[in-house]
């Protein structure tokens, strides 16, 4: 079933059962379903989302010249399509159809594949928000059939709150930020701007900026004066030579980065690895140890459910919370849904304010054949 190159009767029949048994729940939640098309504009999936969904996305162009493409995920056009209808808020939208993404390397593995979500727009209570769709997700599950499963949660929130805490310039912040998703990079630039061991040296007296100018004659100088051109390149010599953290303030971030394992536990590590490092993160914390709350009180053993501080799911728009649900099929452990808050995305899709939001998509042949494995249809 993960991997079925086509649908025969009875995945079918067992994947309409099932979708009408999620969407049936939705319902009553008072989410109302909605079905985006499936071509869609292709900048607005290139622009926002990960690298590992860009490079998955099937585009094409429309004979007018516009560049389309098949939907690779259904939050984002819901998104865009309640900006574009100005939709009163907050807003609570179900969702049940396929998803195309190319899987480089792996022709084995389907490139369609059906995705049940919701999404909850413009709650301005982000807690009780959050709390809503842990909620649903856990019921989705349990609905169809599925009690047999794990969760991975982490916050990025949680990092902007430790990078706005450091003494370094805003431009520096919003690079930690922006590179979170790369695996090592925080890591090397944390150590870089700590030790300096290694820390390239920027031209920085006008004799060598002047010399780099001209072996570079040709290049375009984009409207801007030689001397613009060298006083701003002996100013950021200047800022990259002054920059520096704390060795041991670096060091405990980097450890933070890679705590891992059960989530009580992880958060503890946490708190004492932020008090060595003098940074105050309660607020942060709190929020996490209340959805740990949530979580027990929804029947979620505490044992399965994992933090991984270095955690942000493979879609760049996340802000906050984030979470993965797993389970196992006869291949062995796999993803079975996952989501979180992304309140910058309305804004970048058009939305004139910002507007908070959090959502969770279902792999809903995979929860089905879950389900199988786990002998339970």
């Amino acid at each position: 079933m993960a991997a079925l190159p086509y649908y025969d009767t009875p995945a079918i029949d067992a994947l309409n059962s099932q979708a009408v048994a999620l969407l049936k729940l939705f319902g009553e939640r008072g989410y109302t379903r909605e079905e985006p098309a499936v071509l869609q504009p292709a900048e607005i999936f290139l622009d926002r989302s990960g690298e590992e969904i860009r490079r998955r996305t099937f585009t094409l162009m429309d004979p007018s010249g516009r560049e389309l493409c098949l939907r690779p995920d259904l939050t984002i056009p819901i998104c865009r399509q309640a900006v574009q209808d100005k939709r009163k808020f907050p807003a609570r939208i179900a969702y049940n159809g396929l998803v195309f993404r190319h899987q480089p390397g792996e022709p084995q593995r389907p490139t369609q594949f059906f995705q049940a979500g919701v999404e909850l727009l413009g709650l301005d209570d982000c807690a009780a928000g959050e709390t809503e769709i842990l909620a649903l997700s856990i019921e989705a599950l349990r609905v169809a059939g599925l009690s047999d499963f794990s969760l991975r949660i982490g916050d990025l929130a949680l990092f902007g709150a430790l990078v706005d805490a450091l003494a370094l310039p805003a431009q520096w912040r919003a690079r930690l930020k922006r590179h979170f998703w790369r695996a090592g990079y925080v890591e090397t630039l944390l150590y870089w701007l700590g030790h300096g061991d290694g820390k390239p040296r920027l031209p920085g007296n006008r004799a060598e900026i002047e010399a780099l100018l001209d072996a570079r004659a040709d290049a375009p100088m984009a409207g801007r004066s030689r001397e613009d051109i060298v006083a701003r390149a002996m100013d950021r010599a200047a800022e990259a030579a002054a920059l520096h953290l704390d060795p041991a303030v670096a060091d405990a971030i980097a450890k933070l980065l890679d705590i891992s394992g059960p989530a009580e536990e992880s958060l503890a590590r946490i708190r004492a690895l932020l008090k060595t490092a003098g940074i105050n993160l309660d607020p942060q914390l709190a929020a996490m140890d209340a959805r740990l709350a949530t979580l027990k009180t929804l029947g979620v053993d505490p044992a399965r459910v994992q933090f991984t501080a270095h955690f942000g799911r493979n879609m760049e728009y996340y802000t906050g919370f984030v979470f993965e649900m797993w389970a196992r099929d006869k291949e062995g452990p796999v993803q079975i849904a996952g989501g979180g808050r992304y309140d910058s995305m309305m804004e970048l899709l058009g939305a004139k304010q910002r507007v908070s939001a959090i959502g969770c998509a279902i792999r809903t042949e995979r929860v089905l054949a879950a389900k199988i494995f786990a002998g339970g249809a």
